[in-house]
């Protein structure tokens, strides 16, 4: 049990986002980490039982879901195209906002209706293809790990498949976007074995983060109040106008109020590995346990 814990984290920007909640909930890594010069890519922390591995974003669902790293950070599109078997992702961290999508040149773009066939330039082939069958096209995906942008433009492929932020490198490359495929945050992933075999210390690590990131957005979005006799209000539950609750609380109702609903295997799958990771936190904290019922957080016990 002295064996250190591994948590990945990607490069990039979901990293720029991720940091601040990570030094929030304790984790800070060393000095090293900020130098661009260094080329390590294990770093230790604040946490004498947790180093960091800095990897591709790809890659980190690689090293969690085969127990190279106990736990980590990534965006869900990652968790969607690779869908393994061995990841629990159980909490939508809110950040690293963007999307999934269809783009086509603004002009010239031939009409898919009645298309049996297509080629589409992307890093997201499992996605690319998925989505493309739902609508009986069958889709041969040019695999790109970045410029998908150009390839129309170089004949490469008609249509490219790739994340949106603001739209604006679309917009700058004559195309236009035409359909959204998949809604996309950061999420913490956690080996499952791990969970398994180590689940207090696991879930004591893990749980910090959340309520890091409602911490955070709290006081981001929250206005210095005028000084009054009355008792602070406190946190409310996402679902809720009068439940006043803790961070944990919080971060616990918000956690639940973020399960998309069930309309495919996916966001069942991500519906039962939740409910499963609150019940796992609950009877391994020393401190009550959190009910949320009809999107009201209450103390239990």
């Amino acid at each position: 049990m002295n064996e250190c814990l591994t948590f990945a984290v990607p490069k990039g920007r979901i990293l720029d986002e991720a940091l601040p909640v990570m030094a929030r909930a304790g984790v800070v890594p060393e000095d090293a980490f900020h130098d661009k010069a260094n080329r390590s890519l294990t770093f230790a922390t604040t946490r004498e039982d947790m180093r960091l591995i800095r990897v591709r974003a790809f890659d980190v669902a690689t090293f969690v879901a085969h127990g190279a790293a106990q736990m980590g950070i990534v965006g869900s599109d990652v968790i969607e195209e690779f869908d393994y078997a061995d990841l629990y992702a159980p909490v939508d961290l809110d950040f690293g906002h963007c999307h999934l999508a269809v783009a086509e040149p603004v002009e010239g773009a031939e009409s898919i209706d009645g298309a049996s066939h297509l080629r589409v330039a992307t890093k997201y082939p499992n996605l690319t293809r998925r989505h493309f069958e739902r609508q009986g096209i069958q889709a041969e995906c040019v695999k790109l790990n970045g410029a998908m942008e150009i390839a129309p433009a170089l004949g490469l492929a008609g249509r490219i498949v790739d994340l949106v932020s603001t739209g604006t490198t679309l917009r700058e490359n004559g195309l236009v976007e035409t359909s959204r495929i998949l809604d996309i945050s950061a999420r913490l992933i956690v080996n499952r074995a791990a969970l398994k075999t180590d689940p207090r210390r696991l879930l004591s690590a893990a749980a910090s983060l959340p309520r890091a990131a409602a911490e955070a957005e709290e006081e981001a979005t929250t206005e210095p109040a005028a000084e009054t006799t009355a008792e602070p209000a406190g946190r409310r539950s996402p679902n809720s106008s009068s439940a006043p609750c803790s961070a944990a609380a919080f971060a616990r109702a918000r956690l639940r109020a973020a399960i998309p609903p069930v309309s495919s295997t996916a966001s069942l799958l991500l519906r039962r590995q939740t409910q499963q990771f609150l019940r796992l936190s609950s009877t391994t904290s020393a401190k009550p346990s959190v009910v949320v019922s009809n999107g009201t957080a209450t103390k239990d016990g």
